[in-house]
């Protein structure tokens, strides 16, 4: 049982599956890869997170948060590129983590985007609600109570009448969902619009907001000091503590690390790419060095545009504008953030069937269903509306902080296997075709593994307890389904030899 889990797969076998009619449809160029980049990352972090991450956790020192968070995502993206670049095919993380450290780390990597993709995607559906309804404010419309919150709130008993669900959250994830699946290029071309509003607007923030910058605000530049981070609920002496939680630089980073969630969805497009040797690596690291460049430059200007501690946590960027009395800005700033959401929302959504896809090629989850691709579409329909259904009652239902809380840590974990993944391939498999090679190894992925760390460890206490009941659930369907009907328990069937060769194969 051992030497099953901790079989790999073979690149031959991963290169192969490229081939036939089960395949999806290479029509990304290097634009569509980093549209779809930008269009993951600049929402919900640059609309709500900052407000957030600014009063209670780094104040002005926001923007080096921003930076060190930027610089682990470096980190890992140059690892996602050489992999991205080497084996080309659906599945991102999940495929790396099999062809390296085998089965079992594959499952939990697999788990692992479930929860960044799905759960992420519930979250940023919860928080299109909020805009939405923010944005119908500005003229006078309402919906009502019933209709307009997630019923599982923390503070119910507060609350006169019980709501029912979150409507906007359900509709806008049904109509994303038919998009996915009408095809990835009408998909990438939805995003290319959005994203190309949503950047604008993000632009229009910095060069207006610069001229109301008062450097007075920046005086106390780190008022929670540079630090923040705990160790499984232990606090070092000395930290400062704000509503129970770590706070400081390094706090204020685990925090926007949300923000940077989606960068990786580039890799699970491998498939779709027209030239992924050379589309993938230019697509995710051009991404995430613009992306990293515009929050540094947000941050700045909001903070220094009034000071940290009153700018507002739900609606930070149009709040800022109107307490300087640029009250016409937050109709346009609404209808950016409005827009940044819904793109983040149709890439998390459009990347986590093709790692379902990928998870059902290798029999741990039911490829009758997975791995279904429509004929004329060719996208993974099935599992694209099983995912439009899960995002949507979770969008619907469950409120912001659940969700949420559940994102970061994840993530951070898969970020982290897959920069040693990279130091474990350059050994495993040394002379491996790499149209893409990371620099400084082992350097960079160990620089990477740490930083990741860091950050994990500047979450609270309850986030790691969240993930491991997360993964619990994971191998409870591991072990009950996946185990039993691994391809790779039978690959000398195919004519291929694993690395580890199940006893009872041989």
């Amino acid at each position: 049982m051992r030497k099953h889990l901790f079989a790999t797969k073979p690149l031959a076998m991963l290169l192969e599956e490229m081939k036939g009619e089960n395949r999806l449809r290479r029509v990304l160029g290097p634009v569509g890869l980093t549209s779809l980049g930008v269009g993951a990352i600049i929402g919900t972090g640059i609309f709500v997170l900052v407000g957030k991450a600014a009063r209670d956790a780094a104040g002005p020192s926001l923007m080096l948060s921003f930076i060190v968070a930027g610089v682990a995502c470096i980190f890992a993206a140059l690892c996602y590129a050489e992999f991205s670049s080497m084996v080309p095919v659906a599945g991102s993380a999940y495929t790396y983590a099999y062809a390296t450290l085998g089965e079992l780390f594959a499952w939990i990597i697999g788990w692992d985007l479930v929860l960044e993709y799905s759960v992420g995607a519930a979250t940023v559906a919860h928080g299109w609600s909020h805009y939405f309804q923010d944005f119908i404010k500005l003229f006078g419309l309402k919906l009502p109570y019933q209709i307009a919150n997630a019923p599982f709130a923390y503070d119910t008993a507060a609350i006169p009448s019980q709501p029912w669900l979150d409507l906007p959250a359900l509709v806008i994830t049904a109509l994303v969902t038919w998009v996915l699946v009408v095809g990835i290029k009408e998909s990438a071309r939805f995003n290319a619009a959005m994203v190309i509003v949503k950047v604008a607007i993000v632009i229009f923030v910095i060069v207006t907001g610069f001229f109301y910058i008062k450097t007075t605000n920046w005086s106390h530049f780190a008022p929670f000091g540079y630090g923040g981070l705990s160790f499984f609920g232990w606090i070092p002496p000395g930290t400062t503590v704000v509503n129970g939680k770590p706070a400081g630089m390094l706090a204020g980073a685990a925090v926007i690390f949300f923000a940077y969630i989606g960068f990786d969805s580039i890799s699970t497009h491998s498939e779709e790419a027209k030239n992924p040797q050379r589309d993938l690596p230019i697509g995710i690291i051009t991404s995430l060095i613009v992306c990293t460049v515009l929050y540094v430059l947000v941050a700045a200007v909001l903070t220094g545009m009034i000071p940290y501690d009153q700018i507002d946590k739900d609606a930070p960027v149009s709040s800022a504008f109107e307490q300087v009395g640029l009250n016409g800005a937050r109709y346009l700033i609404s209808f950016g953030a409005l827009t940044g959401i819904t793109s983040v929302l149709l890439v998390l959504m459009l990347s986590q069937p093709r790692v379902l896809l990928a998870m059902a090629r290798d029999g741990l989850v039911p490829p009758g269903f997975f791995s279904a691709v429509h004929e004329k579409y060719r996208t993974p329909y099935k599992s694209t509306i099983l995912t439009g259904v899960f995002v949507g009652s979770m969008g619907a239902l469950l409120p912001l902080d659940i969700l949420a809380d559940l994102v970061n840590i994840g993530t951070l974990l898969a970020f982290a296997i897959v920069c040693a993944a990279v130091l474990i391939m350059r050994k495993t498999n040394p002379n491996a075709n790499r149209p893409f090679r990371v620099p400084l190894v082992p350097l960079i992925p160990t620089l990477g593994i740490l930083m990741c760390l860091m950050l994990m460890f500047s979450l609270p206490w309850q986030n790691w307890a969240r993930l491991f009941v997360w993964l619990a659930i994971g191998f409870v369907i591991y072990f009950t389904y996946g185990y039993h009907h691994s391809v790779l328990a039978r690959l000398p069937e195919s004519g291929f030899t694993p690395k580890v060769v199940p006893e009872d194969l041989v």
